[in-house]
């Protein structure tokens, strides 16, 4: 055998022998998604991870999270946003409508997931729900329409309800239209709505004290504020609290009606999954809710002296106590 022929023939040997590590390599890098909330993590991070998992992106195996949460400080969303572009993720999930603001505002490259959204065609951030268009897909929350709806369940909690204030965030997008659909189906049943704005936790005692002072009668909190803090509070102040969020009733509001959370975030775990395999989110539409959940706290009720009627209690998907 000629030198020529021996030395081509040892470099193919060492090119099939490394071949399998390349292999390996390629198959072992981790999908990186970027994850960002403003607030209220959980349950969303919780059922988030384990849909992910369930559709064999294990955490730590085939995909790498980067979490990063604003912890109820609006102002740390863009820089959060930023972060989450710098370090090249494939994808950027993002909880809420100003999470989904600040991750828009950071890149019009890198796919992004909403899950739970509100009014994401009247806020701007996509041209329509059967076209998206732009880098953004995922799910609408629809909780401007649920914010008129609970209006009507509370008057069967608290009948004599007529003044409801409404714990408002100053920073997210879609304030305006929860608050133009609770003035609606406040007119509609005859209750009296008073929005306080408020930018953070810090406002949030000198809010319901304002509340008081105007005798509301209960208040509704918006899911995009630290809920657990407002409900907490409410009962100091001796006032039903609402919220268009499952996990209201949970975090020890008295009642809850919204969209089945399980799904939403199960929904944008399936989203972030067909991107990482191909998919553009212009071509995938943005599904909204097919269920929705009513959620009581029994012993939130008891605390502030309220009996909650036994037909609303068998009527309830879920019930605190």
């Amino acid at each position: 055998m000629k030198r020529r022929d021996f030395m081509n023939l040892i470099g193919a040997a060492a090119a099939l022998s490394a071949w399998p590590l390349a292999v390996h390599a390629q198959a072992t890098t981790m999908a990186r998604i970027g994850v960002l909330a403003p607030a209220n993590a959980e349950p969303f991070w919780s059922i988030f991870r384990k849909a992910m998992a369930s559709l064999g992106y294990v955490e730590g195996q085939e995909v790498r999270f980067e979490f990063r949460s604003a912890q109820g400080k609006p102002e740390l969303l863009p820089s959060l946003a930023q972060e989450l572009v710098r370090l090249k993720v494939d994808v950027i999930v993002a909880y809420q409508t100003p999470a989904v603001t600040a991750a828009k505002d950071a890149t019009t490259t890198i796919p992004i997931v909403m899950s739970g959204a509100g009014d994401p065609v009247g806020t701007g951030l996509i041209a329509s729900l059967a076209r998206p268009g732009g880098n953004i897909t995922g799910s609408s929350s629809t909780t401007n329409e649920s914010g008129a709806k609970i209006l009507e369940i509370a008057r069967e909690i608290l009948p004599s309800l007529q003044r409801i204030g409404v714990l408002a965030n100053s920073t997210d997008p879609f304030t305006g239209s929860l608050l133009k659909q609770v003035n609606h189906g406040g007119q509609v049943l005859g209750i009296t709505v008073q929005p306080v704005m408020v930018g953070g936790v810090g406002d949030f005692e000198a809010a319901l004290g304002q509340m008081v002072k105007a005798n509301a009668d209960a208040i509704l909190v918006q899911p995009s504020l630290p809920r657990k803090l407002a409900a907490e509070l409410a009962v100091k102040h001796r006032l039903p609290a609402i919220a268009p969020v499952n996990s209201f009733a949970r975090e020890g509001g008295l009642m809850s009606f919204a969209a089945d959370q399980n799904e939403l975030y199960s929904l944008a775990a399936r989203y972030a999954v067909r991107i990482l395999k191909g998919d553009k989110p212009a071509d995938l539409p943005v599904q909204e809710p097919t269920k929705y959940l009513l959620s009581i706290n029994v012993d939130t009720a008891k605390t502030l002296g309220l009996t909650v009627p036994a037909a609303m209690l068998v009527r309830a998907d879920e019930v605190i106590e």
